[in-house]
């Protein structure tokens, strides 16, 4: 038996939640999956998974391999990466989770320089809105907009950007402009909900700080839904000003009410318990270059 490859065998059977997954991922058969689980835990003479028609789940025992086959498999990545430096190219596969507008709009773009460079690393992309993810589904990091919600979880600031309120011109020659957050309530918003709330507006910060209640003509809970009713002159709406960052530099967005922005970093998170391999790090470290890039616009107009 592989020692070093059943134990990754072993660990992506706990981020995937299943055999087949693996097998798939692997491109065998789900019983040789099986048997080098079976053979890890026959060697350590206990059981690490159990295992029912619909689910798996970790012993105690289980739980604790796992921690320390990440800790071993990091080393060993690392070690390799840094040893090899110029011999050995990284390689593996590095799963993400992303916002799926944002990964549309900023992330898939950044993936071709990527693989000229690496070419034997493999990116899984999924699209999820909560950070909380990576630690659920054993991705190896997550991209958030926003303050980090989770205490468990640590960050890497990849860059900034602001939250802004934003019109087209045509809206603008048809209903005029807000002259201040208390003047909002005169003009059709597109409004963001979230579990049928309307999510509030929030201007400025700390004692200054105001919040608005939007009335809003359409309301959605799909955050590319409310770019494109702002793009078809249906209101204003308040957004990170990366969900508008072609349109804003081509001038066919406006930003309005400039003094109230706030700014808020994008962030790439993970879990504080695991250490970064190589791959994950390289990555991260592209993605923190390519974002400084392609965020490059005035905080505040002329």
């Amino acid at each position: 038996m592989d020692r070093l490859d059943a134990m990754q065998a072993f660990v992506r059977v706990i981020e995937k939640g299943s055999f087949s997954a693996v097998a798939k991922e692997r491109g065998i058969g789900q019983p040789a999956v099986s048997k080098q689980i079976s053979s890890l835990e026959e060697e350590l003479g206990t059981e690490l998974i159990h295992r029912t028609s619909r689910s798996i789940a970790l012993t105690e025992a289980g739980r604790d391999f796992y921690e320390s086959a990440l800790r071993i498999l990091d080393d060993f990545e690392n070690a390799t990466s840094r040893i090899g430096r110029g011999q050995t190219a990284p390689k593996g596969l590095i799963r993400v989770a992303v916002p799926p507008t944002f990964a549309r709009l900023h992330m898939v773009s950044k993936l071709p320089a990527f693989f000229t460079a690496y070419p034997d690393i493999a990116i899984e992309m999924s699209t999820s809105e909560s950070p909380a993810t990576i630690i659920e589904d054993g991705f190896d990091f997550a991209i958030h907009s926003g303050d980090l919600p989770d205490s468990t979880l640590v960050a890497r600031r990849l860059g900034q950007t602001m939250t802004v309120l934003v019109a087209t011109p045509q809206y603008l020659a048809r209903y005029g402009a807000p002259e201040s957050p208390e003047d909002l309530s005169r003009f059709r918003s597109v409004v963001f909900v979230e579990r049928g709330s309307i999510q509030p507006w929030s201007f400025g910060s700390g004692q200054n700080a105001k919040r608005v209640v939007p009335s809003g003509v359409f309301r959605t809970d799909d955050i590319e839904q409310m770019r494109m009713g702002v793009l078809e002159h249906l209101g204003i709406a308040q957004a990170p000003a990366w969900l508008f960052a072609a349109e804003l530099r081509e001038g066919t967005v406006v930003r309005l009410l400039t003094p109230f922005e706030r700014t808020v970093p994008i962030l790439a998170v993970r879990p504080a318990s695991r250490r970064m391999p190589a791959k994950v790090r390289i990555f991260i470290e592209h993605l923190e270059k390519t974002f400084a890039l392609c965020f490059q616009f005035n905080p505040r107009p002329n």
